[in-house]
C-alpha cells in the first residue's frame, strides 16, 4: 500500500544520502581530481573538450594558489557539503519526521534540508511557516504580484535572507511576460527571496506512449529566466533539473547528443510515476550555458 511504499522510500532515501555522504568527504570530490571526473564524455563531445580547457584553467590556478603556499590537499578542497530537498506533498509523512533541535528549541522537518511547496493549501503553509527549513515555493503563470507578496508575508515574515526560494515553473514566453511584474513586486516590497528557475516543466507523449521532454524547450526557458533578470537588474539565483550521468534517451534534442523522437526507445528508462530526465551530454550542455551567463555578469570572458 502506500504507506508501504513510503517507508521503503525513506529506506532507499536513506541509503543514497550515505553513499553521497561517502562520496562528499572520501577524496571523491577533491578538485586535484578535476581531470578524472566525466571521462566518457571528455574526448567524445563539443561539450567534452569546452570540459577540458575548463579544468586545464581551473588546474593553472590551483598551481599558482599552491605556489603561494596555499595546501591544496586540505578539507577545504577535498570534499563538499551536500544538501537534500523534496517536495511535500505528504503532510502526514513531514509531520511525522518534524523533530525540535534540542540546542535552539526550533522545529525542523527532517525529511530533508530544504522543501518545495506548490498551489500550497491552509493546511500546507501552516506547516511549512512553522518549521525552520529553507521552503522552496514553486509559481506559475496563474500567481498575480499581490498574491506572491503574501504568500512571501506569510512564509517569510521576519523577512530573512535565504529562508525563502520562488521557484519559477513557466514556458519561455509565459516567462518574458509573468516574471518581469513578479520581480517588479519583490524589488519594490524589499523582500528578500531567492529566484530559481524549473525548466523541467515541459511533458509531451509520443504516439508510441513514451513520456518526453524537449530540450530546446528546456534550453529557451533558461535563457528567458536569465534575460528577465539581467533587464530587471534581479539575481538568478539557482536552476532546478532533473538528471542522470547515464546516455539515457528521455529528452529529445541537444547539440551534441541530438536525441530524435524515432530513437527515443534505444535507452528509455523512465519509471511509472517518474518524469524523463536530461542524460549527462544535455545536462553538461546546460551547465555551460549557465555558466557563460554568469561569466557575462560577471564581466569574465566566455570559456573557449
Amino acid at each position: 500500500g502506500d504507506a508501504a511504499d513510503l517507508v521503503d522510500a525513506y529506506h532507499q532515501s536513506a541509503q543514497t544520502l550515505n553513499i553521497l555522504r561517502a562520496f562528499s568527504s572520501g577524496g571523491f570530490a577533491d578538485i586535484n581530481r578535476l581531470h578524472g571526473w566525466n571521462l566518457d564524455f571528455v574526448e567524445k563531445t563539443e561539450e567534452g573538450s569546452r570540459y577540458r580547457i575548463f579544468a586545464e584553467k581551473v588546474d593553472e590556478s590551483l598551481h599558482f594558489v599552491r605556489a603561494v603556499g596555499v595546501d591544496t590537499h586540505g578539507s577545504d578542497f577535498k570534499k563538499v557539503d551536500f544538501f537534500t530537498a523534496h517536495d511535500c506533498n505528504s503532510l502526514p509523512l513531514e509531520e511525522a519526521l518534524t523533530r525540535q533541535d534540542s540546542t535552539n528549541g526550533k522545529m525542523y522537518d527532517c525529511s530533508a534540508h530544504m522543501i518545495f511547496i506548490k498551489d500550497p493549501s491552509a493546511e500546507d503553509l501552516e506547516f511549512v511557516r512553522g518549521v525552520n527549513n529553507p521552503i522552496g515555493l514553486k509559481i506559475t503563470t496563474g500567481i498575480t504580484p499581490e498574491q506572491l507578496i503574501e504568500y512571501i508575508d506569510t512564509l517569510n515574515p521576519l523577512n530573512e535572507g535565504g529562508k525563502l526560494s520562488i521557484v519559477v515553473r513557466m514556458d519561455a514566453d509565459s516567462m518574458r511576460e509573468t516574471l518581469p511584474g513578479l520581480v517588479r513586486a519583490v524589488q519594490r516590497e524589499n523582500k528578500r527571496i531567492l529566484w530559481i528557475a524549473d525548466p523541467m516543466i515541459n511533458l509531451a507523449e509520443t504516439p508510441d506512449g513514451h513520456l518526453i521532454r524537449n530540450f530546446d524547450k528546456v534550453r529557451s526557458e533558461l535563457r528567458a529566466f536569465f534575460d528577465v533578470h539581467e533587464d530587471m537588474g534581479s539575481h538568478p539565483g539557482g536552476v532546478r533539473l532533473e538528471m542522470t550521468g547515464k546516455d539515457v534517451t528521455e529528452c529529445i534534442g541537444g547539440e551534441s547528443c541530438d536525441v530524435k523522437e524515432e530513437n527515443i526507445g534505444d535507452n528509455y528508462y523512465v519509471s511509472p510515476g517518474c518524469d524523463p530526465r536530461l542524460n549527462g551530454n544535455q545536462a553538461v550542455e546546460l551547465a555551460f550555458l549557465i555558466a557563460e551567463r554568469m561569466r557575462r555578469r560577471a564581466g569574465l570572458k566566455p570559456i573557449v
